[in-house]
């Protein structure tokens, strides 16, 4: 049998109909290979019988007759009896484990060849190896965590500072979940009003209230547009809040980048050009994480190279939350800034500061030509003079005020797209209530936003769509 080592993504192994059904024992790895310590995990009716057919503790206890949430020491062997390690089993009874089945979890030495060895015991002694992310199938198969939960788990591990961190987290803890079952339940509510109407038809009975239905349809709307809006703070912060460094040639954009990162990253020279692609790198500020892309330098040029940089440029700047436009103290008291900065058309919800490098000369700043409506912060990037004012700058652009204290932000795509066809349909809903179009389409449109915000948490969803997110996961998880 393939017996996998490490924790690799999914997308690697057979993703079958096996995991939806519950009746056999699965086992995989829980941690990545390399550690001290590696944890083995086993699930299913055997999981403990399992065990004890290659588990021995000193006293001679048997581990499917021990109680849950306890820890057992003995050795594993092979079937022949040959001795592998000294382990700790964590015995887990259903319905009080993960996947709501009986449970084990297997702590030994991070050893590979440990960690194999003792996966084809498991596998010899009747448990097959797992599938990728198998065991939140199952957890999500028994009502432990429903879809929107089982996603946050991938977030979870995945997480690589606390606002991103804090996102999943309120996902998990069902915080989300729970303002998305309030919604449903006040759209299934109207639906089954809707429809009663459909079965008394002929007696042309109406019993949903047409402006109370109006009014519960604007407030439905107007949460599920705040849910969707919330989509791009949330994206943001999963994949890291996107910061445009621009400005002209020579003007240290690269400097600031190896400043902010605090290592030599990217390629700092005086010939003005030297930057002719994007360099994007990672950084958490403060707990947030930013993606710091160093742009090629704007200026009129006749090389072809450059140019496609500066087209770059501004595709970037589009793209990016925060813009930090640099320049230097004699350009800045110029009228070209100011236009320079207008050409990048930024869109309202774009932040922006005017970073003004190379301010260690004893020479002043002159005043700019015009007032400048944004802030302006005057820094040396060569010496790190005021660095920490650009980073408290990029922190008050992300409000994780809300984000700390479990407020609902929306960081997944495909939760993005049902609340817009929920939206799209109360839409309509709201629509045909003004029209005066027929029951039976109005209550069609109504089901279609139940279904859309159903898809979410797993109220309403296909095998397919099960199979794409937990494909996903990591074998163990």
């Amino acid at each position: 049998s393939k017996v996998p080592t490490n924790c690799a993504s999914g997308n690697d192994w057979k993703y079958t109909a096996d995991m939806f059904r519950h009746g056999d024992t699965i086992a995989a790895p829980a941690t990545a290979p390399g550690g001290a310590l590696a944890l083995i995990r086993v699930s299913g009716p055997e999981a403990l019988a399992v065990c004890d057919s290659c588990f021995a503790s000193p006293s001679g206890k048997r581990l499917d007759r021990q109680r849950g949430a306890t820890v057992h020491y003995g050795n594993l062997s092979d079937p022949d009896g040959n001795f592998i390690d000294e382990v700790l089993v964590t015995v887990f009874r259903a319905p009080s484990s993960y996947t709501g089945e009986e449970m084990a979890e297997i702590s030994c030495h991070g050893s590979r060849w440990i960690v194999t060895e003792i996966l084809r015991t498991l596998h010899a002694c009747g448990a097959r190896m797992a599938e990728a992310g198998e065991f939140t199938v199952r957890a999500f198969l028994a009502g432990k965590l429903d879809l929107a939960q089982a996603e946050a788990v991938a977030d979870m591990i995945a997480a690589g500072n606390r606002a991103s961190h804090a996102l999943a987290a309120t996902q998990l803890r069902g915080h989300y979940s729970a303002l998305l079952s309030h919604l449903r339940e006040e759209l299934l509510r109207l639906a089954s009003l809707l429809e009663l109407e459909l079965d008394f038809s002929e007696e042309d009975v109406t019993f949903a209230d047409r402006s109370q239905l109006r009014d519960l349809l604007d407030r439905t709307a107007a949460e599920i547009d705040k849910l969707a809006d919330s989509f791009r703070l949330g994206n943001a912060i999963k994949e890291g809040i996107a910061v445009a460094i621009t400005g002209s040639p020579n003007v240290g954009k690269s400097t600031l980048l190896n400043r902010l990162l605090g290592e030599e990253r990217a390629m700092v020279s005086d010939i003005a050009g030297t930057t002719r692609d994007t360099i994007a790198e990672q950084v958490t500020l403060n707990g947030i994480g930013f993606r710091f892309i160093d742009t090629a330098g704007i200026r009129h040029s006749d090389d072809p190279l450059e140019r496609m940089g500066i087209e770059r440029t501004y595709r970037t700047v589009a793209e990016a939350r925060i813009v930090l436009y640099m320049t230097t103290p004699q350009a800045f008291g110029t009228a070209e800034t100011a236009n320079a900065i207008r050409a990048l058309n930024l869109h309202p919800e774009q932040k922006i500061a005017v970073l003004v490098n190379k301010c260690d000369t004893e020479s002043p700043t002159p005043p700019p030509a015009e007032p400048l409506p944004w802030p302006v912060i005057r820094i040396s990037a060569r010496y790190g003079t005021r660095i920490d004012a650009v980073e408290q700058f990029l922190t008050s652009c992300v409000d994780t005020e809300g984000l700390y204290n479990g407020a609902s932000v929306v960081s997944n795509s495909r939760h993005y797209e049902a609340l817009q066809t929920a939206a799209q349909a109360l839409a309509d809903t709201r629509n045909g209530l003004d029209e005066n179009l027929p029951t039976d389409l109005i209550a069609a449109d109504l089901r279609r936003s139940l279904d859309a915000v159903g898809s979410i948490t797993g109220e309403i969803t296909t095998t397919d769509i099960l199979s794409e997110i937990f494909s996903k996961f990591c074998i163990g998880k």
